[in-house]
Parts: structure tokens; sequence; C-alpha cells
């Protein structure tokens, strides 16, 4: 038997709140697990719950881009689709830049929303057919405008990338840091795709080649794996 997909939902319309929760329970593929209507409980829900899929939308009480941003640190499995009536390019990039894995308009059909789902939940990325290219052209200039840019880290990276710089494993990075050890997976994921690596060792490579790291010790205690 394949296993439902849990869906939570965050929109501050209680009519299309009820719709859409009455929608997705009646279909067996779906387990609703929580709804809410602010950023807050985005997060809440995110970090309680960890639903397979959190559709969200945007115009509602409290910073919803912090929230979707908070929610792939705190709980990286949960898969976020920003479901909005906001048709703004830089909306739908920030959105995507924060981390929503999918960006879809209240205006679309049916179809286009399981598509979207269905994209998601395969590891995809999902974008409203109308916005498509125009988010994609958005995103790709904003590459290319960074990478003529000095690479820069947050202050979370900062701390991981200098604890692998002194060897240090996945399981110990998160003890020290007080987090989780899929968090530190997820942040090793980003890393690896801003300094362009493939793998862990690539990524304490590349930051040594950082001028923010040329005086960081790059003595390794220990093999780097997994």
């Amino acid at each position: 038997m394949v296993s439902r997909v849990s869906v939570a939902f965050i929109d501050d319309h209680p009519v299309l709140l009820k719709g859409l929760v009455g929608m997705f329970a009646s279909l067996r593929r779906f387990k609703v697990v929580e709804q809410g209507q602010c950023a807050q409980d985005a997060v809440s829900i995110s970090t309680s719950v960890h639903p397979d899929l959190l559709l969200i939308d945007l115009n509602m009480p409290g910073d919803a881009f912090g929230a979707i941003r908070t929610i792939q640190e705190v709980a990286p499995d949960t898969k976020v689709l920003v479901f909005t009536a906001s048709s703004g390019i830089d909306h739908a990039v920030r959105a995507l830049e924060a981390g929503a894995r999918g960006y879809v308009l209240k205006g679309s059909t049916d179809e286009d929303l399981f598509a979207a789902i269905d994209s998601i939940v395969a590891g995809e990325t999902f974008i409203t057919p109308s916005l498509a290219a125009k988010v994609i052209a958005s995103l790709r200039n904003q590459s290319l405008e960074r990478s003529a840019q000095p690479l820069k880290l947050t202050v979370r990276e900062d701390q991981i990338v200098r604890l692998l710089l002194c060897g240090r494993t996945n399981k110990e990075i998160a003890l020290q840091l007080q987090i989780a050890e899929k968090t530190v997976k997820h942040y090793m994921t980003t890393l690896m795709q801003k300094l362009n690596a493939r793998n862990r060792v690539e990524v304490v490579i590349a930051a040594q080649k950082l001028d923010a790291y040329h005086g960081s010790s790059s003595t390794m205690s220990r093999e780097l794996v997994n």
C-alpha cells in the first residue's frame, strides 16, 4: 500500500481554507494533518507535525518569506508549496529563493495544483506555467549577478564550514551547535550548491580557497565521511 502524503494548509481566508481542507480530505492519497492562518502557524505546524507538504499563502499575517526560510532550517523534510493570488515575479522569486519547492497561483486549475504537488513530492520544482519563463529568467539573472560577487555564507553556514575544516562529522557538528543532525545535512546540501561541490570533501576544499578561511586550520582529525 502506497503511503499517503501528509499535508497542512496555511491561509487566512476561512472559506478558501475550508474548501482546500475538504477537497484534500476527500482524496485517499492525502492525509490532512493541520491547518493555520499565519506565518507563525506555518513554522509551528512544520516543527510539531512535520507534514510532507505545506501549502502556504503569501498574503497573510506575518512574514511568509521568513517562515519559509525557517521551515527549511528546522523542518527540511517538509516541502513548501506557495499557493497564492500574488502574481508578481519578485514574490515568486523570493519564495523560491527562500526554499519553496513550488509556486502556484490561486487562479490555476485543479490539474495544475495536483501536477505541482506530484512534481514537488517527486523532488522537483513546479512554477505556474504563466509565470515559469519569467521567473526562471529572473532566477538565472540573479545567479549570474551573484557569481560575479564575493561568496557570502550565513552565520550558521560559516559555523558548519569551520567545524568541517576541523574534521567534525555531521553528528559532532549537530551536538556542538545544538541542532538536529538532519538540519546539518540540509546545510550541507546548501553549501554544496553554493560552493559548486559534489560532496563534503569538495565543500572543505572549496572553503579552504575562500579568502575568509585562509587563516583557518585545515588539519583533518579523521576521514571526512557521512
